[in-house]
């Protein structure tokens, strides 16, 4: 995924955010990059700030008021790194704008095919679900997936053949009630950004949070879009949840929306 690609087609001025001395060498290699991608005509500002990343990044983006953070991010965290936190998913908890992670960034652009997007029934899912199919419009991806997590509870538990039957019939009805809930959100959205995409609805059951990103993991997308989480405590650290599983490894790369009202 290119971020100049993105900020061009949201009409959106891109900020540069070098957290370190600036030297002559670090300022050719930047402008070497920057004239390599295909809009040259895109509003840039470069900012060189020292101090610690976490809080010039984090009082940078409360600054200038910034709507979206583009940040590399590790795959894979092990136990200590997830309690401790690498400074991307740090400012992913604590930022008030959206944030998307990285993990394979590239210099040359590799089409984005498949995004996958939380279809949670939530306050905050319309405008995830609209931010999902406007990234595919831009990017041109050819397939977007509105995938419902419905918690395993909500099913009757299977003891004898009635109860499994109920259980089926109750699980079609539930699938039933989502997809007719996402097609409510798709068809308030613009038609004219659903052209070209396949668009597609799918209801798991399982784990919020771990159902999701491990469909996404298993259908090779390119872009995961989810909700802002909407508890940060300690106590949500210690027992994750939602997308925090997703957070310590990350199945692919990772958009997530935090509407400018904040949590």
């Amino acid at each position: 995924m290119e971020v100049t690609r993105i900020a061009y087609y949201m009409q959106a001025k891109l900020v540069l955010l070098h957290v370190g001395e600036k030297d002559a060498e670090k300022e050719a290699k930047i402008k070497a990059l920057l004239n390599s991608t295909e809009h040259h005509d895109l509003s840039i500002d470069i900012q060189w700030k020292p101090g610690d990343p976490y809080e010039v990044i984090l009082e940078t983006t409360q600054a200038m008021d910034i709507d979206l953070l583009v940040l590399g991010a590790l795959q894979h965290e092990g136990l200590f790194r997830f309690y401790v936190g690498s400074i991307a998913r740090k400012l992913t908890r604590k930022v008030v704008c959206s944030v998307l992670l990285l993990i394979k960034p590239s210099l040359e652009r590799i089409p984005c095919q498949h995004i996958v997007v939380n279809g949670l029934d939530a306050p905050d899912t319309p405008e995830a679900i609209g931010h999902a199919v406007y990234m595919a419009h831009i990017l041109q991806a050819r397939q977007l997936t509105v995938v419902e997590e419905i918690r395993q509870q909500e099913v009757e538990r299977v003891e004898d053949d009635k109860s499994l039957k109920r259980a089926y019939i109750k699980k079609e009805r539930l699938t039933l009630r989502e997809d007719n809930r996402v097609k409510g959100v798709l068809n308030a959205l613009p038609q004219d950004w659903m052209v070209n995409i396949n668009l597609k609805t799918q209801s798991i059951f399982g784990r919020r949070g771990y159902s999701i990103g491990h469909y996404a993991e298993v259908v090779r997308a390119d872009l995961l879009v989810m909700n802002a989480p909407l508890k940060t405590r300690l106590w949500d650290r210690l027992f994750p949840h939602d997308i925090e599983h997703i957070l310590s490894d990350l199945p692919t790369d990772l958009l997530i929306i935090r509407p400018k009202h904040g949590n």
